[in-house]
């Protein structure tokens, strides 16, 4: 029977946190600290004898019976303010919170019922003055035990870490938060052991108990003395947050630059698996050091342009066309149709997209833009709303060896794709460009250029009969990090097979944009367009490429020149040192995006132009490939082909 009740005991609801042994034994801290309390109960009632000297002229309570009412009354408290619940080594300003009034509630019940019991029966349960000595001397020895128990096992634990040093920029809330959460957990993977800012004043300081230490060489060199190797960046949005210099005093310095995902603060309950999860330190990535904050777009507007609506993606598996389409889910369309010609890539993103948005309508469908037929048949079917067209052969090397499949890609299709838009009244079609359409030095670039050419004629030719035609818009971007042949993944696979890194020519430089800030380009220019618009970003400087090579090789670990060198190979065929987002005869336009500008182009005569592109298809499809070229330099003047062996015809 008494093994049954105490089962049942430890079952219950009302004392089943008591008994918890997920972190520490609760009895054990509710027996410290009733023991505590008992000492400070004798101090108190010592102290007070010694001071105010008690000779009592009424009847006393025995002194056991005062301190077993007190105890009593103190295990209620604590049982009510669940003091004992908090681990003892990860105490907070909330469990001092809790001993404070458990004390203070238990001071003040004694003090009142002593009162009633002195009116009503003319006894005293205590002396008025030992609930008052009681309370702070309680309070005090209960906090001593927190504060000891937290000091000793942090010593401990930075005695015996075998965890790398690192220190936090900045000492904000959220860098606080990164190491109150990191001191909090178990087994950290990485030991915090002071700040780093870059603050007005030079004045050292002491920050919750570790030093801050100003970002220049003297601290450089004090980390490597120390062996601190890391520092943890307390946000993810580097760019828009973290002066450039700061960065790259630290990479030239050979020190690991690491980052954090947003997170909540999280609170005592939280597990330490939760806090891995939630405190998620990660290498930095080159794309955080462009030092350009992202684009904010209008939601609104492109909510009302897209909810409900039917929209294809041409090149949806690519890496501009996959993250289009993610981003396209965030406005509610009713169908997302995946035009692909590459089968493999498109059924791992039809996989991928049911996981990530279930509730969604996807119609993956393989087809070849340059199939006239088959793309007709998908628009008689499914009739888009909008069309986003992305769908091209983007490689300037390849194409210009290539020069009839650009043009029958790039051109051709691109032209089946708008035609199709307009025979089956799709309100918009967007399409995709690039910065190498102007003033074009390659075959990739021209081909771009010219279907830019087609889809504005097309338009303006449109828009002469029917204001409420398909409204025809391109945008244009620089070079996109992360894509697929790109050089910074090229660049991680030679650091990877341990160099060297090959940069085509020292002085190349590029503008950059992540993918995410091109496909936000897109959605914004689909909804700001009116037809007709070429937009282009403001992509902010230009990066150098031979920087770009020693700061991945310096993010990777190793020194250049030293640990790891970097080749020349000279500049392929079609490339130029820098691109350019208009060429000399243009200008542009502001729009509400204050990122986004619009190009003002000459304008062309549709017939004309689809005259020269008849001609230009033909002798692509005839295989001839000098004569394609010769056509495009007539189609596009300032196609001057470098590196090339078709800088002949601009002779």
């Amino acid at each position: 029977m008494p093994d049954k009740l105490i089962k049942e005991i430890r079952q219950s609801d009302i004392f089943s946190h008591i008994f918890d042994f997920n972190y520490l034994p609760r009895w054990c801290v509710l027996l410290m600290d009733c023991i505590l309390c008992a000492i400070a109960y004798f101090l108190s009632y010592w102290i007070g004898s010694g001071v105010f000297r008690y000779n009592p002229t009424y009847e006393l309570l025995p002194l056991g019976y005062q301190f077993l009412i007190l105890i009593c009354v103190q295990i209620f408290f604590f049982y009510i303010f669940h003091t004992y619940s908090g681990i003892l080594r990860y105490s907070t300003f909330v469990d001092t919170t809790k001993c404070l009034l458990s004390v203070f509630c238990t001071g003040l019940v004694i003090i009142v019922a002593s009162l009633c019991v002195d009116h009503f029966a003319h006894t005293k349960l205590f002396y008025n003055t030992i609930p008052a000595l009681y309370m702070p001397t309680a309070f005090v020895l209960l906090f001593c035990l927190r504060v000891g128990v937290k000091t000793i096992y942090e010593a401990i634990s930075q005695t015996l870490s075998d965890s790398p040093k690192a220190l936090i920029y900045g000492t904000t809330s959220s860098g606080l938060a990164i190491a109150k959460m990191l001191h909090s957990m178990n087994r950290p993977s990485y030991r915090i052991v002071g700040f780093v800012e870059t603050p007005d004043n030079k004045t050292s300081y002491r920050l919750a108990g570790l030093h801050v230490f100003p970002l220049n060489q003297k601290t450089m060199d004090y980390m490597h003395t120390r062996g601190i190797r890391y520092v943890i960046f307390a946000t993810a949005n580097l760019g828009s947050s973290i002066p450039a210099k700061d960065l790259q005093i630290l990479i030239k310095n050979n020190i690991h630059i690491l980052t954090t995902s947003n997170f909540n603060l999280y609170d005592d309950d939280t597990s330490e698996e939760q806090k891995q999860h939630l405190l998620r330190i990660n290498s930095i990535q080159i794309e955080d050091l462009l030092e350009r904050p992202a684009i904010a777009i209008d939601t609104d507007n492109v909510l009302s342009t897209i909810q409900d609506k039917i929209v294809l993606v041409s090149g949806s598996a690519g890496s501009i066309g996959s993250e289009l389409v993610r981003q396209i889910q965030k406005f509610k369309p009713r169908i997302t149709i995946l035009v692909e010609q590459a089968e493999s890539p498109l059924h791992d993103l039809t996989l991928d997209l049911h996981n990530e948005f279930p509730d969604a309508h996807f119609v993956p469908l393989i087809a070849d833009i340059r199939n006239r037929k088959r793309i007709e048949t998908i628009f008689s079917e499914y009739k888009p709303d909008i069309v986003y067209h992305a769908a091209a052969y983007k490689h300037v090397p390849l194409m210009e060896s290539h020069p009839n499949e650009a043009i029958q890609a790039n051109v051709m299709g691109t032209r089946n794709m708008a035609d199709m838009a307009v025979k089956y009244k799709a309100e918009r079609f967007i399409m995709i460009s690039t910065d190498k359409a102007v003033n074009p030095t390659n075959i990739m670039g021209a081909s771009k250029r010219i279907a830019e050419i087609y889809v504005q004629s097309l338009f303006k030719k449109l828009q002469q009969d029917n204001p409420d035609c398909t409204k025809f818009i391109t945008t244009r971007f620089g070079n996109v990090l992360g894509s697929n042949g790109s050089v910074i993944p090229y660049f991680k696979k030679q650091i990877a097979a341990g160099g060297p890194v090959t940069v085509t020519h020292p002085d190349i430089i590029r503008y950059f944009m992540t993918i995410p800030e091109a496909c936000c380009l897109v959605m914004e220019a689909s909804a700001l367009g009116n037809g007709g618009e070429i937009f282009v970003f403001d992509m902010g400087h230009p990066v150098k490429i031979l920087n770009l090579a020693k700061n991945m090789i310096r993010l990777a670990g190793y020194i250049p020149g030293e640990d790891m060198q970097i080749v020349f190979t000279g500049l392929r065929p079609g490339e130029k040192l820098f691109e350019e987002l208009l060429n000399k005869k243009e200008t542009t336009l502001p729009t509400s995006n204050k990122k986004i500008l619009i190009a003002k182009v000459r304008e062309y005569d549709y017939e004309q132009v689809q005259t020269n592109i008849n001609e230009l298809v033909h002798l692509a499809e005839s295989n001839k490939p000098f004569l394609v070229v010769k056509k495009m330099k007539e189609i596009v003047p300032e196609f001057k082909s470098k590196n090339s062996i078709y800088e002949e015809l601009d002779i």
